[in-house]
């Protein structure tokens, strides 16, 4: 995706479900914006600038609903044992990891770890192979916590983007596609019918909805405007998607700086191109997770 940023996947078949870890090589500055009407996430309060942590330490993307949080508390485990976090004491590290989740609990795999007398669910187990496998590569569609999605009619995935800043660095985007909308192969139109094709013979629900990701630059971001960039980059989904941010949707975006430096403040000029970019990187990467020119 881009340098200093480690990418992990890791899937179970059986429950068509799975798991995405994002691990910096060093703790990142971090912004987060909710758009949708159905969200499952974990410590994304923490992420506001007016609270006391600068700098967080990994990203988990999931599958599983409120189930798939499990794996950021997982993560948050296996880096504290690799020294990784907060030292809040001479012996323990806090990591911390937030987290959102996609709704794919009605795609057909098998969720018996939810009922009465299943077994355990999969997501630390999913989260510990995800860890393990986290690269540098760029791994897309059905992978990771993409690997049960399915965007309205289309088959899901995970769709990356990258796009160069005129003043130079770069900015990328990571989206897991399960939106209730339809991903449109052009502009969505401005008339006509909402598309609604999750309806078509099923519950309300359909099979599954949202769409998360994260927005990655290596250009300095302070806490406010690595939350704007989260902001326009949302516009990229609405630039393909139609409907977007639905009351079934849980969309959110993340945005991370790389940089180590810590800025008193981000030129207002540099973070309107990095917001429209990352916009456009998010849109491009939405199609290409369902395999349409992106």
């Amino acid at each position: 995706m881009l340098p200093g940023l480690r990418i992990g996947h890791a899937h179970c078949a059986q429950s068509r479900t799975g798991v995405t870890v994002l691990v910096p090589d060093s703790p990142v500055v971090m912004g987060v914006d909710v758009r949708g009407g159905g969200p499952g996430t974990r410590e994304t309060d923490a992420l506001e600038p007016t609270t006391l942590v600068e700098r967080v330490h990994g990203l988990v993307l999931a599958g599983g609903s409120v189930f798939g949080l499990e794996a950021a508390s997982e993560l948050a485990l296996l880096m504290a044992r690799d020294g990784i976090g907060l030292p809040v004491t001479a012996e323990v590290a806090v990591p911390v990891i937030p987290s959102a989740i996609l709704f794919d609990l009605a795609n057909g795999g098998d969720k018996g770890w939810a009922r009465a007398g299943g077994g355990d669910s999969p997501y630390r187990r999913l989260a510990r192979d995800a860890y393990a496998a986290a690269a540098t590569g760029d791994a897309e569609g059905p992978v990771g916590a993409a690997f049960g999605a399915r965007p309205g009619s289309r088959a899901g995935g995970i769709g990356l983007a990258r796009a160069d800043l005129d003043g130079g660095g770069q900015v990328a985007a990571l989206v897991a596609v399960n939106c209730f909308g339809e991903v449109e192969a052009g502009e969505p139109p401005l008339t006509g019918p909402v598309p609604m094709p999750k309806l078509a013979g099923r519950a309300v629900y359909g099979e599954g909805h949202t769409c998360i990701g994260a927005i990655v630059t290596d250009r300095p971001l302070t806490r406010p405007a690595a939350k704007r960039v989260a902001m326009m980059a949302h516009d990229g989904l609405a630039r393909v998607i139609r409907p977007i941010h639905t009351p079934f949707d849980g969309d959110v975006l993340f945005a991370m700086s790389l940089s180590a430096e810590s800025p008193a403040r981000v030129e207002p000029l540099l973070l309107a191109e990095l917001g429209t970019r990352a916009a456009d990187c998010v849109a491009r990467a939405v199609r290409r997770a369902v395999g349409l020119p992106g």
